[in-house]
């Protein structure tokens, strides 16, 4: 299992929940004060952490959610091809390949270190 549940009141900004079946990262919180009949409200705006679309929901705040394992790693760039680096894992030894997006581009070399994420089975390149 690559997620865990929460609820919405538990989440903090900068961290991941699942959208769409898409992990994102939480960009801002907005909490509504409970009404007559209702319970409070939390209005989530976030980013996808793989296609970078802006998604924004409203939940309950005991609202169930799923939350992403994220699984920050590092990889060895093996080889270059065009916009493809061919990584290896430093634990596991495992290869694959990942695109490389503009803003890596002239800053993974092969030969050297890099990080990448990997949440819900998806892998991608990341700076932190």
């Amino acid at each position: 299992m690559s997620w865990e549940q929460a609820e919405i009141r538990e989440l903090k900004v900068n961290r991941y929940v699942v959208v769409d079946d898409e992990p994102c990262r939480i960009l801002s919180i907005q909490m509504s004060k409970p009404g007559k009949h209702g319970e409070a409200k939390a209005r989530l705006e976030v980013i996808g952490l793989f296609d970078g679309q802006k998604r924004s929901i409203v939940h309950p705040v005991t609202h169930k959610v799923r939350v992403p394992m994220i699984d920050k790693r590092k990889a060895q760039v093996l080889s270059m091809h065009g916009n493809v680096a061919q990584l290896m894992d430093l634990a596991t030894y495992e290869t694959f390949e990942l695109p490389v997006t503009a803003e890596y581009q002239g800053k993974i070399e092969p030969g050297g270190e890099t990080l990448y994420l990997e949440a819900l089975g998806r892998r991608k390149l990341s700076s932190q």
